[in-house]
């Protein structure tokens, strides 16, 4: 049995990680099989996802950058949607502070930053909720996140973009989990993503896949994102819409290694997989 805390709930499954199911609420992600609005939510759900992920931005290479309103406009439907029908904790991937703290009024529990906290750009008084921002309104903005968590609860996936070996991942990350933690953040409130197919090569991303609890020595759950991305392709000479095989066979490595959580598109799928390693195991 895997548990976990995310954000104010905790997280339970018989199997050998969790699965996050991908809705993107964009145009332009890089797999047109994730995007999609309340109706793609509730069907994950139906198909046994553990966790959603909704996103409002693409982060594919080229994606086209949207305003701070056109992101909350296009995720607060379905974050409302699925919290009128299910209490499954939702993450929200964005790297805009102000997104993050309406998604948490609304009902999520998890903000995934590809930043890792250090690329906030955003004023940390811009559409604050109220009596949500005004006392952090000063400071410097990735404080101001971390505070924000802590004083909510909220879990935060930090997660590492950029070339990087398996140790220059663990060090950075290791640094904005310390960054969390000297800010009121609970360690048992951080996840690790080490970014695969974020500027990495493939000979990176196969040694990170290889070895996530070399990330940080295992002291925090592992995310690995790996659904139908570039490195698959490169493996299988597949395009992105036959990568599924791929996926499933990386996935099941990764968690075999230690990996807590796999962020997918096919979640029926994915399911099936950890089932049946499961019942070998």
């Amino acid at each position: 049995m895997q548990q976990l805390k995310l954000g104010l709930k905790r997280a339970v499954t018989e199997r050998d990680a969790f699965v996050m199911g991908i809705v993107n609420t964009t145009p332009d992600s890089f797999y047109e099989g994730s995007r999609g609005g309340i109706e793609r939510a509730l069907q994950l759900i139906k198909e046994g996802a553990d966790i959603l992920d909704i996103g409002g931005e693409s982060t594919r290479p080229g994606y086209t950058p949207v305003t701070v309103e056109e992101e909350i406009s296009r995720i607060m439907p379905v974050i409302q949607a699925v919290r009128r029908e299910s209490s499954i904790p939702i993450s929200v991937d964005t790297n805009k502070f102000p997104v993050f703290r309406s998604a948490f009024a609304a009902g999520a529990d998890i903000w995934n930053d590809v930043t890792a906290l250090s690329g906030l750009l955003q004023k940390t008084s811009e559409e604050a909720p109220s009596g949500d921002g005004t006392a952090l309104a000063e400071k410097e903005p990735s404080i101001a996140a971390a505070e924000y968590l802590a004083k909510t609860g909220a879990s935060i996936i930090l997660m590492h973009t950029g070339p990087g070996s398996v140790k220059e991942v663990s060090d950075f990350l290791g640094q904005r989990a310390v960054f969390c933690i000297s800010n009121g953040v609970a360690s048992d409130k951080i996840i690790l993503d080490p970014g695969i197919g974020f500027g990495k090569s493939l000979e990176e991303n196969l040694a990170l896949i290889s070895q996530p609890l070399s990330i940080c020595a295992g002291r925090y759950p592992v995310l690995m994102a790996l659904s139908r991305k570039r490195c698959i392709g490169d493996m299988t000479g597949r395009p992105t819409e036959e990568r599924l095989a791929g996926t499933l066979a990386a996935d099941l490595i990764s968690v075999q290694k230690g990996a807590k959580i796999i962020r997918v598109h096919d979640v029926s799928s994915t399911i099936d997989t950890l089932n049946v390693m499961k019942n070998l195991r």
